[in-house]
C-alpha cells in the first residue's frame, strides 16, 4: 500500500474518482473480513491457514487503502476552524461501533447462543463485521459529495498520476511547518501504532492474561478513546494544535515508562485506561492538524497520501523494531523501550514545528504592518 496510494492517489486526484477508489476499498476489505467466516479446517482442508492469510490480508489491503481516500474528505467537508471538532467526532463514532461490534462478538464467543460452537462464534463475528462495514459505508458514499476531473485526460493515467504526485511533493518541500510535521508524525506514530497492535499481545506474554480480560480491556480502550477524541478537540481549541499534541506525546512517553515497569493485571487495566485516553485523541487531532497545515487545493487525495503513506512506514518500522528487539532479548519490556525513543525524536519534532509556526506568524504580522 505504500507504493501503490500515492500513485492511486494521485490518478484519483486527475480523474475525479475518489469516491470510486474509495467504495472499490472498502467492498474487498468487507469481503475479505466476510470470507474469514469459512475460515476452518473441516470447510477448507489442507490450505485452510493459506486461505485465512489470503483472507486477512485482502481486509487489510481494503482497510488501509480505503483510508486516505475518506481521510482526504475532511477538508472539503469541514471548514478550517471545525476540522479539529469533525475528526474527533469521525473517530468517536469508530470508537462506537467498534465497541458494539466487540461486544456482539463477546457475547456469541461466551454465550454461544442457538448451541453454536466456540469456532462458529468467531467466524460469526467476522462475518457481521464484514456486513457492517459494507452496510454503514453505504450512508458515506451517498452522503460525500462526487468529484470530476480536473482537466480533460490526455496522456496514461499512470503518467498523469506521477505528474501530480511530483507537483504535491514540491509544494510539501516549499512548507517548513508541514514538512517539519510530517516529520514529527512519522516517529510519534511509529509508537503509537505499534501501542496499538502489541497491547494485548503484551499483556498475555508478559502477564499471562486471559483472554476474555484482553478483550474487556480492548472494549474498556475504545471506550475511553471516545472521551479522549472529544477532549482533544476541545484543548485545542484553547491552546492550540501543536502544544496539545506536545502535551499528548509527553502521556504516551509516560504510558511506555510505565509498561516496563507493569507487573499486575490492575497496573495494566489503569495503562489501558490512559493508553484509551491519548489514543483517540492523538489519531483525532493528527488527522486535523495535517488537514489544516495543507494548502487550499483540490489535490486533497494526493496530499493525504504523504500522511498516509508515513503512517504506515511508521507502522512497518515501529513492528519491526518491536518484534526483533523481543527476540533478541527474549522480553517484551525492553522492547518498549524503544518506543520511548520514537516518541521522543516526534517531541523534538513537534517543537521544531511549534517553533517554525510561530515564526513564520510573526514574520506574517510584521509584513502585514
Amino acid at each position: 500500500m505504500v507504493l501503490c496510494l500515492p500513485i492511486l492517489s494521485s490518478i484519483a486526484d486527475t480523474r475525479g474518482n475518489k469516491k470510486g477508489f474509495l467504495r472499490f476499498f472498502c467492498t474487498i476489505g468487507a469481503l475479505g473480513c466476510s470470507s474469514l467466516f469459512f475460515f476452518r479446517e473441516s470447510m477448507i482442508g489442507a490450505w485452510y491457514l493459506e486461505y485465512g492469510v489470503i483472507c486477512f490480508v485482502i481486509a487489510t489491503l481494503g482497510y488501509s487503502g480505503g483510508l486516505v481516500f475518506y481521510n482526504s474528505y475532511l477538508p472539503e467537508i469541514a471548514p478550517v476552524e471545525d476540522r479539529d471538532r469533525v475528526s474527533a467526532r469521525g473517530y468517536a463514532y469508530g470508537y462506537i461501533g467498534s465497541v458494539i461490534l466487540q461486544l456482539v462478538g463477546f457475547f456469541l464467543v461466551a454465550v454461544k447462543p442457538f448451541g453454536i460452537d466456540t469456532t462458529t462464534a468467531i467466524t460469526l463475528t467476522f462475518l457481521l463485521v464484514g456486513i457492517w462495514w459494507f452496510s454503514f459505508a453505504q450512508i458515506t458514499f451517498k452522503r460525500l459529495p462526487s468529484h470530476f476531473a480536473k482537466d480533460q485526460p490526455k496522456g496514461n493515467i499512470f503518467k498523469d498520476g506521477f505528474v501530480e504526485l511530483k507537483k504535491v511533493y514540491f509544494q510539501v518541500r516549499k512548507m517548513p511547518v508541514l514538512k517539519t510535521y510530517l516529520r514529527a508524525f512519522f516517529f510519534y506514530s511509529m509508537g503509537v501504532q505499534t501501542v496499538m497492535l502489541a497491547a494485548t499481545i503484551f499483556g498475555k506474554k508478559e502477564l499471562q492474561m486471559e483472554d476474555q480480560m484482553l478483550i474487556f480491556t480492548v472494549v474498556v480502550i475504545q471506550l475511553v478513546a471516545i472521551l479522549g477524541a472529544w477532549a482533544m478537540a476541545k484543548f485545542s481549541e484553547k491552546f492550540g494544535n501543536f502544544k496539545v499534541l506536545i502535551a499528548v506525546v509527553l502521556l504516551w512517553v509516560c504510558v511506555c515508562t510505565g509498561a516496563y515497569f507493569t507487573h499486575t493485571q490492575t497496573q495494566f487495566f489503569i495503562l489501558a485506561g490512559l493508553v484509551g485516553l491519548v489514543m483517540g485523541g492523538i489519531q483525532s487531532l493528527s488527522r486535523s492538524t495535517y488537514a489544516k497545515l495543507i494548502p487550499v487545493t483540490k489535490d486533497t487525495t494526493s496530499f493525504f497520501s504523504y500522511y498516509d503513506v508515513t503512517e504506515k512506514l511508521a507502522i512497518v518500522i515501529g513492528t519491526f523494531s518491536f518484534g526483533f528487539i523481543e527476540q533478541v532479548t527474549q522480553s517484551m519490556r525492553n522492547s518498549v523501550l524503544v518506543l520511548i525513543v520514537f516518541f521522543s525524536i516526534g517531541l523534538i519534532w513537534l517543537f521544531s514545528a511549534l517553533l517554525k509556526q510561530r515564526k513564520l506568524a510573526v514574520e506574517s504580522q510584521t509584513a502585514t504592518a
